[in-house]
């Protein structure tokens, strides 16, 4: 009998290494929101954040969900109501802020319960193939919601209460810019069976021809982005082109905020938080082209230094869009509701994406008008 496609996942981690990552994921989670100051629970209502205390929910009730009750509502939960006030297939966005939520110390214990249950698995040492996909499903859906937490933070201009590593890496450090020529190539895109965890739309590796193109060595940075703001404010058009809304001028001095705090603008760094639409204007207005996923796929599978990391999600020109022979896995919405032709693709990793999920083969996917997300871009020469 053919297994599906799921339990073909393998090689799996081992049992104390899915601990360890889900004991660091869980304090990060923690952290974040036990140290929301009172008030801050409550959001108004946007298309790009969820309200933290729902979200929080959401990821508990995501893991217990597929770990512990085997995706099932016939399965009880440990909290009542769970189904119907954290199920985000279920709840669309604007609805998530009329649900009454239970009180927060209720949601810690949820968490502490599920995630002992969890801990209680894994310390046991011993996993069915079946319990490592989902505690896997588990661990990255929470990393991906931490990260959600992050932008979400960076957007409402909270403090981040999460020690981050050094940033320094992402600014060119001397290295001149310059456009890498590669030649056509064959590449791999998507994965293969039994290379470890992936997601349903990385299904499955397949050969493309990429042709001939030549790709920016850096992202954009702050000082490229600034001259083309520049350029259509000396020009009378500055109506067209908005500055990102975490820069602002004084004194005929640039600033941008992290979190809650507003620092002078480091120009070499790459530009952050831009939509694939305001990225597109800049390349229209540089004569240049966003890469596809083909070409952006095809350079960070080139080994670096032929190439410099920007530690954002950087956006292509190529809608999020199946693979032949597309079959979703248990987690049914994780892609194929974003199959519309409308969302994009984009490749990379940000500095709050866990180094187990930066791989060439993850595609991330957002609307072309979102930027509240640690987005970025490169170029290619038209």
């Amino acid at each position: 009998m053919t297994k599906p496609d799921f339990l073909q996942y393998d090689p799996w981690p081992s049992a104390q290494t899915l601990l360890n990552a889900l004991e660091h994921s869980a304090l990060i989670t923690r952290t974040v929101i036990s140290n929301l100051s009172k008030g801050q629970e409550t959001v108004s209502l946007s298309s790009n954040v969820n309200p933290p205390h729902w979200e929080f929910g959401h990821l508990i009730w995501f893991q217990e969900f597929w770990v512990h009750r085997h995706g099932l509502q016939s399965n009880p939960s440990l909290l009542p109501d769970a189904d119907a006030l954290f199920n985000s297939s279920g709840i669309v966005h604007d609805d998530r802020w009329q649900v009454q939520l239970p009180s927060l110390d209720i949601l810690l214990n949820y968490f502490s319960d599920v995630t002992e249950r969890s801990y209680a698995i894994l310390r046991s040492g011993s996993l069915t193939p079946e319990q490592a996909y989902f505690l896997q499903l588990a661990l990255f859906h929470q990393d991906m919601h931490n990260e959600a937490f992050a932008y979400t933070w960076q957007h409402l201009a909270y403090a981040w209460p999460v020690e981050r590593g050094s940033e320094a890496f992402l600014r060119a450090n001397g290295l001149e810019p310059t456009y890498i020529d590669m030649s056509a190539s064959q590449i791999q895109l998507g994965s293969a069976p039994h290379s470890g965890f992936i997601f349903d739309n990385e299904k499955w590796q397949h050969e493309v021809t990429v042709p001939h193109f030549s790709i920016s060595s850096h992202a954009v940075s702050n000082g490229q982005y600034l001259e083309f703001l520049e350029a259509h404010r000396d020009s009378g058009m500055s109506s067209l082109v908005d500055p990102p809304l975490h820069w602002k001028q004084e004194g005929g001095r640039w600033y941008e905020r992290s979190f809650h705090q507003w620092l002078a603008m480091d120009l070499q760094v790459p530009v952050r938080h831009i939509s694939a639409q305001d990225a597109e204007r800049y390349c229209l207005w540089r004569g240049l082209r966003l890469p596809t996923e083909n070409e952006l796929t095809a350079l960070m599978l080139s080994p670096p230094p032929n190439w410099h990391p920007s530690g954002l999600w950087e956006w292509t020109s190529s809608a999020f869009m199946p693979f032949a022979g597309f079959s979703a896995d248990p987690y049914q919405d994780y892609s194929a509701p974003w199959f519309d032709s409308r969302h994009r693709v984009l490749k990379g990793w940000s500095v709050f994406t866990p180094d187990y999920l930066r791989r060439p083969q993850f595609r991330n996917f957002y609307l072309p008008s979102r930027s509240d997300f640690f987005c970025g871009f490169r170029t290619c020469l038209a």
